[in-house]
Order: C-alpha cells, then sequence, then structure tokens
C-alpha cells in the first residue's frame, strides 16, 4: 500500500494534466489547428472522460478530509487553518490582479500571443530572444486558458494551483520518509509560508510549477525504492522529468540525482542481471517519455540556435564559467547569503567580499555573477523577485544537514538534497533575484525540517520545542507579511489590489511607463493601423502592446534569429518604439512623422 494515496491520486492527475496539455498543444500546432475551437474540444472531451472515469474516486476525498480534520488535535487544526487563509488570500489576489511581473511583461506572455495569433507554437522574429529561448513548460498550459478565455484574467491559478500542488507534495514526502501527521503538517507550513512561495503563487512566473514537478519526481522515486515499478508508473516519471525539463532545465539539477537513485534502488532487486535489464528498458522509456515532451521544442532551439540550451549569450548570462573550488565556494556563499538575510540587511556580505579577495575572486566577476549585477544585493523586502527566507531555509539546512549525520530512513534523501544543491551552486551563477530559482529546491527540503522539528518537539523538552515553536511562528508571520503587504501585489497599502485599477496594477512596476504606453496606443489605435511593428529593447515590456491593441497583428521589426529576417518596415501601418528616440530614428523614415512621449515613440505610415 502506498503511502498518501488521496494525495498521490491528486499528483498524478497533476501530471496527466500537464502532459496532455503540452502534447496537445504541440501536436495541434504541428497539424495547424492550434486554436480556440479544437481547444475547447480536446477539454469538453477530458472532462467528460474525467469526470465519468473519475467521479467516484473525487466524490471519495471529501470524507478523507472530513475525518482527518475530526481526528486532528487542536495544533494541527490550526497548521491546516493557517495555511487555507494564506492560499485562500493568494486565491483572492490571483482573482483581482493582472499578470504584472517584470519577466511576464518581456517574454514570458508575449510568446503566448504569438503563439494563438499565429496558431503555432514555432519560433518568429524577435529581438528579446528569451521569449524563444527560455523553457516555455508553463507557458503551454497557459496558453490553453489565453484560447479558451480570450484573455489573461486567470493566467495567475497556474501558479497558485503549483504552489497548493507542491504543499501537499512536502507533505507527502515526509510522510514517505516516516513522519506522522503532525510532521506531515509542518511540512506544509514550512513551504506554505515561505515568503517567495506565496508571492509568486499569484503570479505568472514558472519556479513553482517547476518545484511542481520536480516534487513528483522525488514522491515518485520515493514510492519506488522498495519494489519493482510498475509500467504505469514509469510513464509517470517520465512525464514529470519532461516536464521539469520543459519548464526549466535547472530543476534537472534534482530530478536528475533522484532519478539516479531510482535506477540504481530498480537495478539491485533479485535477480541482479534480470533487474539490470529490466531498469535499463525502463530507464529507456523514461527518456522516451521526456524526449516526447521537451523533444520538439529543443529541436527548435537546437535548429535556430546550434545549441539545445539557446543562443551563447543567454547560457553565458546564468550558468557558471568557472568551477574551481573557491569559485564555487565563494558563490554558495552569497547564495546562502541572499537566501537567509534578515531585515538587518547583508551584514555577512563583507566578510564573505573579503574571503572572495583572500582566496583570488573577484566577488563581482562576470564568469560567477550574472551581468550588470554586484553583490550584495537586499534581498530581504517582500517582493516576489528577490524576497529572502532566513526563518524556513535555516530550519531546511538544519534538518538536511542532521538527517544526513544520523542513521535514519531520511539520510538517503537528505544526500540527494545536498547534492542537488551542491549541483546548483556549481552550475548556476548569483544573481539578484536567485531567491526564486531555489524554490525547488525548498520544496526537496522542507520534510527535511519538518522531520527535525517534529523530532525536536516528541523530544518534550519545554525549551527546545519553545524556541522551535517560535521559529514555525516567524516562519508563519513572514508569511503573512508577504501576502498582506508583498509586491507587486498586495492586499493592503499603497498599490493594493482593491484600489488600483486594472491598467494601473499592470504597470505598477513602472508606473511612469503607463502613460506613454496608453498615449501611443491611443494615437495607433485611433489612426485605424490593423498591422503594428514594434520596435524594441532587449528588455523592455512588449505585452502591454497585447493588452493595449487587442485585434490588431503585431509583429516585430527586429529579430536576433539566424535565418528568421523581420519583415520590412513598410509592410505595418503603424510603429511602435519602445527605445531612446535616438535608437528609434534609426528605424523609422523621418517622412512617417514619428512623435515621442517619455520612453515611447509612435509613427503611422504616411499615406501614398
Amino acid at each position: 500500500m502506498l503511502v498518501a494515496p488521496t494525495r498521490l491520486l491528486l499528483i498524478r492527475a497533476g501530471l496527466v494534466f500537464g502532459g496532455a496539455s503540452v502534447l496537445l498543444v504541440e501536436l495541434l500546432s504541428a497539424i495547424g489547428l492550434l486554436n480556440r475551437v479544437t481547444i475547447a474540444i480536446a477539454w469538453a472531451a477530458a472532462a467528460i472522460a474525467g469526470g465519468y472515469f473519475g467521479r467516484k474516486r473525487l466524490v471519495g476525498i471529501f470524507p478523507k478530509i472530513r475525518d482527518g480534520w475530526r481526528e486532528a488535535v487542536r495544533v494541527e487544526r490550526a497548521i491546516a487553518a493557517l495555511l487555507g487563509a494564506l492560499f485562500l488570500a493568494d486565491l483572492v489576489i490571483a482573482l483581482i490582479a493582472p499578470p504584472n511581473n517584470f519577466d511576464s511583461q518581456t517574454y514570458h506572455l508575449p510568446k503566448i500571443e504569438h503563439w494563438a495569433a499565429h496558431g503555432s507554437v514555432d519560433f518568429y522574429p524577435t529581438i528579446i530572444d528569451r521569449q524563444l529561448a527560455m523553457a516555455p513548460g508553463a507557458e503551454y498550459i497557459l496558453l490553453h486558458l489565453r484560447l479558451l478565455t480570450g484573455g489573461d484574467a486567470l493566467y495567475n491559478l497556474v501558479q497558485l494551483a503549483a504552489g497548493v500542488g507542491a504543499a501537499l507534495i512536502a507533505s507527502r514526502i515526509a510522510a514517505q520518509l516516516g513522519g506522522a501527521r503532525r510532521a506531515q503538517l509542518i511540512a506544509a507550513l514550512i513551504f506554505g509560508t515561505t515568503p517567495m512561495v506565496l508571492l509568486e503563487a499569484t503570479s505568472t512566473q514558472t519556479d513553482l510549477v517547476v518545484a511542481l514537478w520536480v516534487g513528483s519526481v522525488a514522491t515518485l522515486v520515493l514510492d519506488e525504492l522498495r519494489r519493482r515499478t510498475p509500467w504505469p508508473a514509469v510513464l509517470l516519471l517520465g512525464t514529470a522529468a519532461g516536464l521539469t525539463l520543459l519548464t526549466k532545465a535547472t530543476g534537472l539539477l534534482a530530478a536528475g540525482p533522484l532519478l539516479v537513485v531510482w535506477f540504481g534502488a530498480q537495478a539491485r532487486q533479485r535477480p541482479i542481471w534480470r533487474a539490470v535489464a529490466v531498469a535499463s528498458a525502463k530507464a529507456a522509456v523514461i527518456a522516451g517519455m521526456m524526449a516526447l515532451i521537451s523533444g520538439p521544442y529543443l529541436w527548435r532551439v537546437q535548429t535556430t540556435y546550434e545549441n539545445p540550451l539557446g543562443p551563447g549569450h543567454l547560457r553565458g548570462s546564468i550558468s557558471m564559467q568557472r568551477h574551481d573550488p573557491a569559485s564555487v565556494l565563494i558563490n554558495a556563499l552569497r547564495i546562502g547569503e541572499t537566501a537567509l538575510q534578515t531585515p538587518a540587511g547583508p551584514v555577512g556580505a563583507g566578510a564573505i567580499r573579503g574571503l572572495a579577495h583572500a582566496i583570488g575572486v573577484d566577488p563581482d566577476a562576470r564568469d560567477i555573477t550574472y551581468w550588470g549585477a554586484t553583490y550584495p544585493y537586499e534581498s530581504w523586502p517582500p517582493d516576489e523577485d528577490r524576497v529572502s527566507l532566513p526563518v524556513q531555509g535555516a530550519l531546511i539546512l538544519i534538518g538536511a544537514a542532521v538527517l544526513l549525520w544520523r542513521r535514519s530512513p531520511a539520510r538517503l534523501y537528505a544526500a540527494v538534497f545536498w547534492i542537488a544543491v551542491l549541483a546548483y551552486v556549481t552550475t548556476v551563477k548569483w544573481q539578484p533575484w536567485g531567491n526564486r530559482l531555489i524554490v525547488f529546491l525548498v520544496l526537496l527540503g522542507t520534510p527535511l525540517a519538518a522531520l527535525w522539528v517534529d523530532a525536536l518537539i516528541t523530544a518534550r523538552r519545554r525549551a527546545i520545542a519553545g524556541v522551535t515553536a517560535l521559529a514555525l511562528a516567524g516562519g508563519a508571520v513572514a508569511g503573512v507579511f508577504a501576502v498582506s503587504y508583498g509586491w507587486p501585489r498586495r492586499l493592503v497599502g499603497h498599490g493594493s489590489v482593491f484600489t488600483t485599477s486594472t491598467l494601473d496594477e499592470r504597470f505598477i512596476r513602472r508606473p511612469e511607463w503607463g502613460t506613454d504606453y496608453e498615449w501611443a496606443a491611443d494615437a495607433v489605435r485611433s489612426s485605424g493601423a490593423k498591422r503594428v511593428g514594434l520596435l524594441q529593447g532587449y528588455n523592455t515590456w512588449e505585452y502591454p502592446w497585447w493588452i493595449l491593441l487587442r485585434g490588431s497583428e503585431l509583429v516585430s521589426l527586429q529579430s536576433l534569429q539566424p535565418d528568421m529576417p523581420p519583415p520590412a518596415i513598410e509592410t505595418v501601418d503603424a510603429v511602435l518604439c519602445v527605445d531612446p528616440p535616438n535608437g528609434c530614428a534609426f528605424y523609422i523614415p523621418p517622412s512617417w512623422n514619428p512623435q515621442t512621449h517619455g520612453s515611447v515613440t509612435y509613427a503611422i505610415r504616411p499615406k501614398s
């Protein structure tokens, strides 16, 4: 009997949903039928089939929840109620606030509009090559919502669902490692009150989605350590690994070691020669599922950039170029300090910089630091791009270290966690917003923290139990503060989702841009232009144009893609340029009479 079967059922359902979403997009794109009608028919059929085959199991979940609530003691009910309240508050924010994450305005969401407009996920000319080279797994799911609803009102729910699912996975892994109900709830509490988790759960970032898939790999692998993996479970493992790769490749830093553990557990069964052969065959199926899910996208990247990881400048901006022990040590210390930073600020940064210089490492060197960034960086404010996690992070690191040292069922899992951490600090450069990139490590570590905390409470030493409870309470307070006053979507204070207009919310990161964009969009719309050319910088916002000029055909007049030239400016009715005026003047003929307001320039093609 597998542990926590109800949670396992939900995890399996999530993997089927994710895998089907991706494969459906690729299939319909390949045959030229990627549109609202075909997506609606597919999901109507899926809903009918799911309702027919899964209704009994779904109905059976509610009595189990009710019985669990009745059996829970007061503290356990309080934990569940707090988590429910936090995620409910996130649900309110997710439904009210429009997508307003900086990266989403630049590349996450514009690519969805291009796909919807073209009826294809094939690449297209653009100067923002992150729209093409950044893995699209989460955006494929958003594309379904875009085609079904015609807008982005439900976009934030994808990350919210991933956050709730990841909390369930954390609790199930705690159960698989021997934790009782209290330990499982503590695991969900630690993960669910992490400020970055709560802030990203109302956004269109992708870190919670990849954490969900990595966590799925972890919990499925733990199921298979003491049995021969049945073929349906093999397919699910391959789906989880493929979704991880398609959503964010850094997730493989954890999924890879987990799959190695799975293979070792399968290969050591008796008789050994047969076990190795069967395990190899199943590993090939897992690899095949990964290729089926992520292969079409990786092939497009390979054929466009001659590398499946994208253009060289993009790879070099994220990946470490130095791997000597001194450089890795400094990278790890900077990542750790940024993740554990308290409201006191980067108090340990001076010591880290001093150590770096002492061992011959430049702490701001481009080969170990994201381009343009300088260490240290103030990461403690509750901002979704940078917020630190001092309480949860400390509990995870201590719990993982203790359980690695002790002989326990969790020792192997703790070792895999530390291997994933080492792989991350060895391959990914420090960057100011790196705290959101480690959410998948946070998920893997929370069960270890929960087991350690639960053991301290069970020891019945009042002082230790009191300090532990205080730490958990501090983490909960940080979570409540993040939901209430976090940026750029908050419940109270300046910029509250209740008092700020939808359009102002979209530009809340750069309010000075809102007036410029509206002014130019109004002028272009009034001109009657149907085909509008975009001139942009590498990090400017494209998505607002799709919102403000809904119904217009938008095309990029620039391209960084080899063999994908942009259309000529003479083929468009109007031009929108977000660049210094001198840069716009390079592209726009003077006869088009360009007009500038702030950071935006527009021009209308003169009538012949």
